[in-house]
């Protein structure tokens, strides 16, 4: 596996220096913090891929093998060769799956700058090795501990000598020979078996407790003897007062050179559980598309008035989630889940006034007005997409504060991440397959272990975040960021009776004939063969689309949703019991009215609505006449108007406006004087305070709303009129907020740069770095050029030297320091000097640019070579 011929990199520096173009890009795309902002040079870039916050971002997105390689490189020599990784990772007996996926983990380390050095020199980052590397405070996931050399650093030269002959070695004449020699010792596999032969069985017992970690144990001031016997031959080595630690070399010798207990180069198979026929999961997530789109239509009906108020911290209370919940029918759970996704969608949001409630965006209109498809297709991208995740709602936030619905503290940013993730891994399987939840859960552990345990650190910059790698606990958060995926999913109509469906294929941008091609790239699964050309390749996860590529893979998830929808209808069913059956989804201005002339009675494949006397007087109120509720029935009714609903109508609209509410406060007045005496005799208006003005007019201490709800509790159709004496006709007022756009998703970190950035990013370092390390004379004999220091020349040494390289063609090195007081260096070709500027290609930045004299700080020439 040698890598060339040239000299080996002295530096991770010279490592990127040696790398082309398209590894370069590689880098940067894998880890896009390093380009934020762009380096000037190739050494900037190596200091910034080594910084702890990079390391540490970039440790989190390596799968599991490839982060057991780090590992064990940590534990390694500095620098190890590719015979010694392999040893720790595949062990003496050697491991033939180990070995041919070793190459494709140190690729992905190499490709992310994480280890640099050829196979004979490999070397990790600074960083890395710190972060990865065995201490009392940070144990390794490795299980080992320190080397013989580190253990015995503060060990005084006697004691040394003292367990060097216990150990059967000869003496040497000072501690760092004896470290060496007991090293090596513990290094050899047949001295070390010879050594261990004598050992007592007690002693062999407490050895293979450490073996596999913690390597650490404590101990009284007298030892018993199987310990003594230990502590005297240097396996068991003090690290503390009344603590001993197995060093590392002997840990290795008792695990047969392996790192790891059970190294994972492949990952988990995502099983399926169950297998259903494609054309039943199309249907299946059709169907529950449909009760998405009703489901928040519900919603928006609901709050299309005014919604629940914003708490002062932001977000639903407890209560209004409640009473969401029991409007939509669903659990508290399933209702945030709701309530999220409208207003992830943009369709919600608070109105801003003083007041501060929900209400629907004018983008709520233009939603309605699109075809069923296209409507879901707009919910399910922003699903997608958003970073917001409902299953937090109830939960806690880092100062115990509780997390509402519709509040701060619920994005994730790896939320999206994590749903592409799993409707990828659901489109690998065969078509119509559901797959096994622990074994998508297992796979996702596998691609992102440091994404471990449970870390919901709220305004915490992540790579500042502490990482208890290794520590057990609570479910990780992308763990149940994909339990949620998978629930929300079917809910939503994306996946149906848990297989992913057709057009929740097209919302990823994959088609059925092409789902194994989205994961040609990632890792074989047990018991596939990984083909020899992989070997030196790095296994990743697919990009996310671009926004134009998710818009167009949107649309075509609504054109194959389109068809499995149900038609909208035009009728429906009267009944005698005075109800309607809708047998299937209605037309928008039949569903319209009949909400406002019947109640909902219940819901599913056929909704039933009920008419009542409140239903009827509601459509009255409206500006309904009788006249028009009998047509309109008439016309939208597959079977007969019954006569109950015909003489129910016909009463109600009787009654109706026969009475007069106005302000006076309030008044009522009737042409019937007799209906005015019952109801001033009646015991439930003495609330309403009415006295008599007139034969046909009362009066009453109260206002106009509150009279008609009395008078209408009490049995009675009042209707509302005007100061002029006209009927109110009252109308739904729909309540909207200003425009609104949508909650932007919370980036996990810099976006992956796009072709055009990383073509530019990278001629800008390049060309940074030819100007940072290109030769160059001094600008006067005998001034010796310090690395990094500006060049000084006079203003007439500059300019005689610029009009000659006019001349000659030749290159320059100068120091320039723009308007804002930035000093920087630039390789430049002159072309003209005049009027006080010289006009040069600046190799710097690929391009023809115009500098003022007086900005040059000085020029070099560069050297002949």
């Amino acid at each position: 596996m040698s890598q060339a011929a040239c000299p080996a990199p002295r530096s991770l520096a010279e490592a990127l220096r040696a790398r082309d173009d398209v590894s370069l890009a590689a880098l940067l795309r894998s880890r896009p913090d390093l380009i934020t902002p762009v380096p000037t040079d190739l050494t900037q870039l190596a200091t910034r891929a080594g910084t702890r916050a990079s390391v540490l971002r970039a440790l989190e997105r390596l799968d599991r093998f490839a982060l057991q390689t780090a590992e064990a490189l940590a534990v390694a020599p500095d620098p190890a060769s590719y015979e010694t990784l392999l040893g720790l990772m595949a062990g003496d007996a050697g491991d033939e799956t180990v070995a041919a996926a070793l190459p494709r983990a140190l690729a992905t380390l190499r490709e992310q700058a994480l280890v640099w050095g050829d196979d004979e020199r490999l070397r990790l980052v600074r960083t890395a090795r710190e972060l990865l590397a065995p201490s009392p405070q940070h144990p390794s996931p490795t299980g080992l501990g320190p080397g013989v050399q580190e253990a015995t650093s503060g060990m005084s030269p006697g004691r040394i000598q003292e367990i060097v002959t216990a150990a059967g070695l000869p003496s040497t004449h000072d501690s760092v020979s004896a470290v060496a020699a007991l090293t090596a010792l513990f290094a050899d596999r047949k001295a070390m078996a010879e050594l261990l032969d004598g050992a007592p069985q007690p002693s062999r017992e407490v050895l293979s407790r450490l073996v596999w970690g913690p390597p650490y144990g404590q101990v009284t001031a007298d030892p018993a003897a199987h310990l003594r016997w230990l502590l005297d031959r240097g396996l068991l080595l003090p690290a503390a007062p009344g603590t001993v630690v197995l060093p590392r070399e002997a840990a290795l010798h008792l695990r047969q050179g392996r790192a790891h207990r059970a190294p994972e180069p492949l990952p988990p198979a995502v099983e399926p559980a169950a297998t259903h026929s494609p054309q039943v999961v199309d249907a299946t997530a059709a169907g529950q598309a449909y009760t998405t789109l009703a489901t928040v239509e519900e919603l928006l009906k609901d709050w299309d008035e005014g919604g629940p108020a914003v708490l002062r911290a932001g977000g639903l209370s407890v209560r209004d989630l409640k009473r969401t919940a029991v409007a939509l029918d669903v659990s508290e759970p399933v209702a945030a889940f709701w309530v999220e996704l409208a207003y992830a969608a943009g369709l919600i949001a608070s109105d801003g006034e003083a007041d501060e409630r929900y209400a629907a965006t004018p983008a709520y209109d233009e939603w309605q007005e699109r075809p069923p498809a296209e409507r879901w297709a707009h919910l399910a991208q922003a699903w997608l997409t958003a970073t917001r995740t409902p299953g937090l709602v109830g939960g806690r936030d880092a100062k115990d504060r509780t997390l509402s619905a519709l509040g701060p503290g619920l994005d994730r940013s790896a939320a999206s991440e994590v749903r592409h993730r799993v409707l990828t891994l659901l489109a690998g399987l065969p078509a119509g397959a559901a797959p096994d939840a622990e074994s998508v859960l297992a796979r996702l552990r596998w691609e992102r272990p440091l994404r471990g345990p449970q870390q919901d650190t709220v305004g915490v910059p992540p790579g500042e975040r502490s990482r208890a790698w290794g520590r057990t606990g609570e479910e990780d958060l992308r763990s149940r960021l994909a339990r949620w995926t998978l629930s929300e999913a079917e809910l939503l109509g994306v996946t149906g009776r848990g297989a992913l469906s057709e057009h929740g294929r097209a919302l990823l941008g994959t088609a059925s004939s092409s789902a194994t091609q989205a994961t040609a790239a990632e890792p074989v699964g047990p018991g596939d063969k990984l083909p020899v050309h992989h070997h030196h390749r790095p296994a990743a996860v697919p990009a996310p689309l671009s926004p134009a590529e998710q818009a167009a893979a949107t649309a075509a998830a609504g054109r194959l949703l389109a068809p499995l929808l149900p038609e909208p209808l035009d009728h429906v069913l009267l009944q005698a019991d005075l109800t309607a059956v809708a047998p299937g989804p209605l037309r928008r201005p039949l569903a319209d009215l009949l909400g406002v002339l019947a109640d909902v009675e219940s819901k599913g494949g056929a909704t039933v609505y009920r008419f009542t006397p409140a239903s009827v007087r509601r459509a009255l109120d409206a500006g309904r006449t009788a006249t028009d509720l009998h047509a309109f029935l008439t016309g939208h009714s597959r079977t007969p108007v019954p006569q109950p609903l015909a003489y129910l109508i016909d009463d109600v609209a009787r009654k109706h406006g026969h009475l007069r509410v106005g302000a006076a406060s309030a008044y009522v007045r009737c042409d019937d004087d007799t209906l005015l005496n019952e109801i001033l005799a009646d015991k439930r208006a003495a609330a309403l305070r009415l006295r008599r003005l007139a034969p046909t007019v009362l009066a009453a201490q109260t206002d106009p709303a509150a009279l008609l709800e009395g008078l209408r509790a009490m049995g009675y159709a009042p209707a509302a009129e005007s100061a002029e004496g006209d009927v109110l006709i009252a109308r739904a007022h729909a309540h909207r907020t200003p425009p609104r756009t949508a909650p932007e998703p919370v980036p996990d970190g810099p976006p992956t740069p796009d072709a055009t950035l990383l073509t530019a990013a990278i001629r800008a370092i390049r060309a940074g770095d030819l100007a940072a390390t290109a030769p160059r004379k001094p600008a006067r004999p005998g001034d010796p050029l310090a690395g990094g220091e500006l060049p000084r020349t006079s203003s007439a040494e500059t300019l005689a030297t610029m009009q000659a390289a006019v001349l000659t063609g030749e290159s320059l090195w100068i120091g320039y320091v723009n308007a804002e007081g930035t000093a920087s260096q630039r390789v430049i070709a002159p072309v003209r000097v005049e009027g006080g500027f010289v006009t040069a290609y600046d190799h710097t930045a690929d391009e023809v640019r115009t500098y003022p004299l007086h900005r040059i700080t000085g020029v070099a020439e560069l050297a002949d070579d």
